[in-house]
C-alpha cells in the first residue's frame, strides 16, 4: 500500500476522498477480538429475533472506524490526528454488504484544523448508513510512503465444519451404534450430534460406567437406547458390527476404548464389516484461512501402507471428497517433487499418478510426487515449475506413512489451530473416530461428515 498524504496548505473546500469496503463475517469476529464487544447481534450463530436467520448486524464503531482508515490514509493522510468526530446513525449495516465511505473538507478552522463531512452509504440501494462530521489536525509534513506492512490475520474460525453441519441437519439423522461411550468426551460427542439431529445414539457397553459418565457431566439418558454389555470392549464392537449386518444402525462411533480394539472385530472375515477395499483412516481437517477443509490421510490406520493400500487410501478419500461436494485433488507426498529411486514414497506417488491417468483411481485428479510446500502453495508450486490441476492446490494429502500423517496432522490441529473430523473408510458403514482429546467440535463434525457420506452412498 503506497501512502501520500496532504498538508493543511494543500487542503480546500470541496476535496474528497473515499473508501469501499465488503463488510466480511471476519471482520466482525476481529472487530469483537479487539475491542471487546460481545454483543451477539454482531456474531453469526446469534438470532435474538427467532426468525431463523443470524443478525449479523456490523457494530456502529466498525462502520465509523471507516472514516477513520479514510482521514489516515487518504484524506488528508498519514499524520492526521482527531480532534473530533459526531456520528449519526440512520441504518445498519451487515456482513455481506459493501459499504462506500466518502469524507470531504468542509472548511479549514483558524487554529491549524480541518472540518470535514463524513458519509457511510449501502451501495447496494445507495442507503445512508452514517453521516456526521470530523475535525483533525492535518499532517504538519509531506509523507510519502512507498509500502506499509501490517501483520495478517487469520480468524481462528471453521467456517466449512459450520458449512457441513448445515448441509448435514436437513438430513435423516443417521442411526449410530456408540461404543463404550464412558467418559464424558465420548459421551457428550454423541449427545450433542444427537441433540442437532446428526445422529440416533444406540450406546453399547457396560451400562454402569455409560450411566454414571452421564450423571457426571449432567447429561440426560432418557429416550436413548443403551446396550449393556458387561464383557470386553471387544465385545462391545462385535456387538456393534452385528446391529450393522441387521441393519439397525448406519455408523459406528468410537467412545472410550482403544482403536485396535474398535476394529478387530469389524476385520473378522464372517461377523465382520469388510468389503474388500482396506480400512484407512481420513482426518477432515478445517484451517483456518484455507479456502475448503484439507484431507490428510492415512494418520491412524496403516503404519507402512505398500502401493496397493496407498491405492485404496486414494480412492477412500476421494469417495469421500466427493461426498462432501469437494473437488477432489490428491497430492501424493515425498520429501521430494521428482522421483528418486533411493525414495519408496516419490516412486509410490508417481505410480498412483499414472494409475489415475489409466482410470485405476476415478473421481479426483492424483499428482505426485509433491513436496508439502508446492501441494498446498502456488507460489511453490510454480517456483518449482510444476503445472496441472492439483500442484498448489491438493485439498487431500497423501501421506508415506503412519508417522507423516499423524505429525502433520497435529501439526494443523495445535499450531494452525485447525478442528480435525475422523472417519474411518473401507467398511460396510463409515466409522467415526475420535481421539479421546478432541473438541465437542471435531466429534460434531466428524458425525456430520459420516452423515454426508452416508446419504451419498444411499443414492
Amino acid at each position: 500500500m503506497q501512502l501520500t498524504n496532504r498538508t493543511l496548505d494543500e487542503l480546500a473546500p470541496g476535496d474528497s476522498a473515499e473508501l469501499r469496503r465488503l463488510v466480511t463475517q471476519d471482520d466482525l469476529y476481529v472487530f469483537a477480538a479487539s475491542s471487546g464487544n460481545y454483543n451477539p447481534m454482531h456474531l453469526s450463530d446469534s438470532d435474538l429475533d427467532g426468525n431463523g436467520e443470524s443478525e449479523r448486524v456490523a457494530p456502529g464503531m466498525f462502520v465509523a472506524s471507516l472514516i477513520s482508515a479514510v482521514l489516515g490514509t487518504q484524506l488528508p493522510g498519514a499524520g492526521t490526528l482527531y480532534r473530533r468526530q459526531v456520528l449519526d446513525f440512520h441504518q445498519r449495516a451487515h456482513a455481506g454488504e459493501e459499504l462506500l465511505c466518502r469524507v470531504q473538507v468542509r472548511e479549514k478552522l483558524g487554529d491549524g484544523h480541518v472540518r470535514l463531512a463524513t458519509t457511510v452509504r449501502r451501495l447496494s440501494d445507495d442507503a445512508l448508513i452514517l453521516s456526521g462530521e470530523a475535525e483533525v489536525l492535518p499532517p504538519p509534513t509531506k509523507i510519502s510512503l512507498q509500502q506499509v506492512e501490517v501483520p495478517g490475520l487469520i480468524v481462528q474460525r471453521h467456517r466449512h465444519f459450520e458449512a457441513l453441519l448445515a448441509r448435514a441437519r436437513p438430513l435423516p439423522a443417521l442411526p449410530t451404534a456408540v461404543v463404550c461411550p464412558d467418559d464424558a468426551n465420548s459421551l457428550g460427542g454423541a449427545l450433542l450430534a444427537a441433540r442437532e439431529g446428526i445422529i440416533t445414539p444406540i450406546l453399547i457397553g457396560r451400562a454402569e460406567a455409560i450411566r454414571k459418565a452421564a450423571a457426571e457431566a449432567g447429561e440426560d439418558l432418557s429416550g436413548i437406547e443403551l446396550i449393556d454389555v458387561p464383557g470386553s470392549e471387544e465385545a462391545a464392537s462385535a456387538l456393534a458390527c452385528r446391529l450393522v449386518l441387521e441393519g439397525r444402525v448406519a455408523a459406528v462411533m468410537k467412545g472410550h476404548l482403544h482403536t485396535d480394539d474398535l476394529l478387530k472385530p469389524m476385520l473378522d472375515k464372517a461377523t465382520g464389516l469388510r468389503v474388500g477395499r482396506r480400512f484407512t483412516h481420513v482426518f477432515v481437517m478445517d484451517v483456518p484461512g484455507q479456502p475448503e477443509p484439507v484431507m490428510v490421510t492415512d494418520a491412524a490406520i496403516n503404519i507402512a501402507p505398500d502401493l496397493p493400500t496407498k491405492v485404496d487410501i486414494c480412492q477412500n478419500a476421494i469417495d469421500l471428497a466427493l461426498s462432501l461436494g469437494m473437488e477432489p485433488r490428491v497430492g501424493v507426498l515425498s520429501a521430494v517433487e521428482t522421483v528418486n529411486p533411493a525414495i519408496q514414497s516419490s516412486i509410490d506417488a508417481a505410480l498412483l499418478s499414472k494409475m489415475a491417468d489409466r482410470g485405476q483411481i476415478r473421481g479426483g485428479q492424483v499428482e505426485g510426487p509433491l513436496a508439502m510446500d508446492n501441494a498446498v502453495d502456488m507460489g511453490a508450486a510454480r517456483t518449482k515449475g510444476l503445472r496441472g490441476g492439483v500442484a498448489g492446490r491438493a485439498n487431500i494429502l497423501v501421506v508415506p506413512g503412519l508417522d507423516a500423517g499423524n505429525m502433520l496432522a497435529k501439526q494443523l490441529a495445535f499450531i494452525s489451530h485447525a478442528e480435525g473430523a475422523g472417519l474411518v473408510l473401507g467398511a460396510r458403514v463409515p466409522v467415526i473416530l475420535n481421539s479421546r482429546s478432541d473438541s465437542a467440535m471435531s466429534r460434531l463434525a466428524s458425525c456430520a461428515v459420516a452423515a454426508l457420506h452416508n446419504a451419498r452412498g444411499a443414492t
